[in-house]
């Protein structure tokens, strides 16, 4: 704690002198921080309550594998496999806590 003081002035003495600022940069930086990250809390917000605890909880987890999905289809970054094969890790985990048996009561037995 007492370093952050001083790393946050290095940080921005750095940037000041190296880091060209524009209007579009600064409205695509607001808007890609305020804007989109408020509508998704938003809907999260939203779909939160009929998800229920436990199920929110599981499908917050699923973060990553949306980021990357989004990265590859939006940035056309490459597939790699350790990003398929950990992604698939991840979905299959998620699959296997959401997924519920239906429990069905075992008939009495007949006297």
């Amino acid at each position: 704690m007492r370093c952050l003081p001083f790393t946050a002035a290095y940080g921005v003495i750095a940037i000041a002198a190296t880091a060209e600022v524009t209007t579009r940069g600064a409205v695509l930086a607001v808007v890609s921080g305020a804007i989109t990250s408020g509508l998704g809390y938003c809907v999260w917000y939203a779909v939160l309550p009929s998800l229920g605890a436990a199920r929110g909880a599981i499908v917050q987890l699923s973060v990553p594998v949306i980021a990357a999905v989004g990265a590859i289809v939006l940035l056309d970054e490459p597939l790699r496999s350790h990003v398929a094969i950990g992604g698939a890790i991840i979905v299959g985990g998620l699959a296997l806590a959401l997924w519920q048996r239906r429990l069905v009561p075992a008939a009495a037995p007949a006297r």
